[in-house]
């Protein structure tokens, strides 16, 4: 009979890693300019000052036309020099203060780009799975984009609200009873943008969830193409009943979004034509003032029209930006790390223990553990089980892939704390089933692989001639399944680690290449002082490890005796 390990009732523990998954970043939920201010502070002053120093040069330009060019009626030469001269200081204040706020902007994207890319290599392996690759990738792509296009827009904004402030200091100064109508006139104006604003970001939030769906859906068509392409009626199902009905949601909201947007455009434009109209008549038919106040009032709505339609026609980029900050609030993922430190070389290590280690998935209630295993240096060890037995999840758990809920891993006698798992993860290289083939072969330091080594490993692997590469550098991915393997076991190997881990790595190999694996590649992998744990269905082999383990309903057993003799005489039977 199979020896069975003690089982005890697992007790979930919450690591402070597990609690960093749900800890949002504050900075997120934090207004798009404060957070401008609070990683560039001293540059957003001196942008804000140059913004500044050109809404009081603007208001200057318009003062000297009125006291010069319309009250006085200057009609000497020596007022041009002077007028041309302010135009010309304006254009470049204004450029500086546009273009110094723009490249602000792209800085602070640069830095969130690379801040989220960050997070996401230092989120555990489960979190992002959670997410899902669909949301991950829609926020990396539509959600700093939207960002980038509201730094786009912010100078806009910001070059708005100073200059219409200015510009009303100095309307004050030439007739204040005039402004306070002029005021009132546009502030009905505003609340009414306000309103069409308002339903402007209620669509976009509908948008940006549209957006995912359609991810999920491009995810579906690239990933299933071959699948698709064999059947019509699957490909008709997946166009007509899930992408066509998202894009359909996605078009009918961002025209609504579209259509207040330039709603609230139009309105702006044709009330700042009112509020000229207005201020002629309370100047003339009221007689509040003088034409030549009249004309100024004019010239400076005439002048502020344009940054006023651009600030409106920006506002729903920033609310498109709020909308991206909140998707990527709800991510939730781990807090940025400083660089990629490695720990301590841990090549001397003896023995990998697992102490009634339990994990669990959230949905769908399957658990596996507790679990007692002690892993030794040297060994050569295949996990059997059948699908969904959780031989996956326990081989993630001693890689430090996965957290466990309950229980400790110990690496000699030192215990690994569940949030810190690195220690673990520097002693595995690892091809899972679902690998992902880079395209460079790295050494243990990070760099270029031995040249020495991965040409005898070629030849090992039997992909001489078949491998294009220059260098370390492969520059052909294209090969079946079985070799694409076989060069994903080349790049494990080139990182040195001592123990490789292969989920199911002969199952894409011919029958021949599969024995060489067994008989060949496996003893001269432990021969140089790897610790090998292969998941496998191959019973004809089992006789090749030194432990054999079953993983059934989550639960693992040692196979020995006759246990393990049925076992290699019919894994199948063994497992079903």
């Amino acid at each position: 009979m199979p020896a069975r390990f003690l089982r005890l009732p697992c007790v979930t523990r919450r690591s402070r890693a597990d609690r960093e998954f749900f800890a949002l970043n504050d900075g997120f939920f934090m207004d798009l300019l404060r957070l401008v201010m609070r990683e560039y502070r001293l540059a957003f002053i001196a942008v804000m000052a140059a913004s500044l120093a050109n809404a009081l040069l603007g208001v200057g330009v318009i003062a000297f036309i009125n006291q010069r060019l319309i009250a006085a009626a200057d009609a000497s030469l020596s007022a041009l020099p002077v007028f041309f001269g302010l135009i010309a200081l304006l254009l470049g204040v204004a450029l500086a203060a546009q273009l110094g706020l723009t490249v602000l902007g792209h800085h602070f994207v640069y830095g969130l780009r690379t801040r989220i890319v960050k997070q996401i290599l230092d989120t555990d392996i489960a979190r992002q799975e959670a997410i899902g690759s669909a949301a991950l990738l829609a926020s990396l792509s539509a959600d700093i984009r939207n960002i980038t296009i509201a730094f786009v827009r912010l100078p806009e904004l910001v070059q708005g609200v100073v200059l219409t402030v200015a510009s009303a200091a100095y309307l004050a100064w030439l007739s204040w009873p005039i402004l306070l109508i002029t005021a009132a006139w546009i502030g009905v104006t505003m609340a009414v943008g306000a309103l069409l604003v308002r339903r402007v970001y209620a669509h976009l939030n509908t948008v940006r969830e549209a957006e995912d769906a359609l991810y999920r859906d491009y995810e579906t068509i690239l990933h299933g193409r071959k699948e698709l392409a064999l059947n019509r009626h699957r490909a008709a199902d997946i166009y007509q009943r899930r992408f066509e009905q998202h894009a359909r949601r996605y078009r009918a909201h961002v025209i609504r979004a579209d259509t207040y947007h330039l709603s609230a455009n139009n309105w702006a434009n044709i009330m700042m034509l009112g509020a000229i109209g207005l201020v002629f008549f309370l100047a003339n038919t009221l007689a509040w003032a003088t034409n030549a106040t009249a004309a100024t009032y004019a010239l400076t709505l005439l002048f502020l029209r344009t940054p006023m339609i651009q600030a409106v026609g920006a506002l729903p980029t920033l609310l498109n930006a709020q909308v991206a900050f909140n998707k990527l609030a709800d991510l939730a993922l781990a807090p940025v790390r400083p660089g990629f430190a490695s720990t301590a070389d841990a090549a001397g290590w003896q023995q990998l223990t697992l102490d009634s280690v339990c994990f669990d998935y959230d949905a769908g209630g399957f658990a596996i553990g507790p679990i007692d295993l002690t892993l030794r240096r040297g060994e050569l060890v295949f996990i059997i089980g059948g699908n969904g037995s959780g031989k996956t999840t326990l081989a993630r758990l001693m890689a430090g892939l996965t957290a466990p809920a309950a229980g400790t891993i110990r690496l000699d006698d030192q215990a690994i704390d569940p949030s810190e798992r690195a220690p673990l993860r520097q002693l595995f290289a690892a091809v899972f089933t679902d690998f992902y083939l880079f395209d460079r072969l790295l050494g243990a330091d990070g760099v270029d692989a031995d040249e020495v080594f991965v040409s005898d490993w070629i030849a090992r692997l039997g992909l001489t001639g078949k491998l294009s590469r220059e260098g370390a550098t492969i520059l052909d991915d294209q090969l079946s399944q079985g070799q694409r393997k076989r060069v994903a076991l080349l790049a494990a190997l080139a990182e040195q680690r001592p123990i490789l881990l292969l989920d199911e790595w002969a199952a894409d190999q011919d029958p021949v290449f599969r024995r060489v694996f067994y008989h060949e590649l496996l003893p001269a992998l432990i021969a140089q002082g790897h610790t090998v744990i292969a998941i496998s269905h191959d019973d004809h082999y089992f006789e090749h490890a030194d432990r054999l383990l079953e993983m059934r309903a989550g639960q693992l057993y040692e196979l020995t005796g006759e246990a393990r003799a049925a076992a290699s005489r019919d894994a199948v039977g063994r497992i079903s």
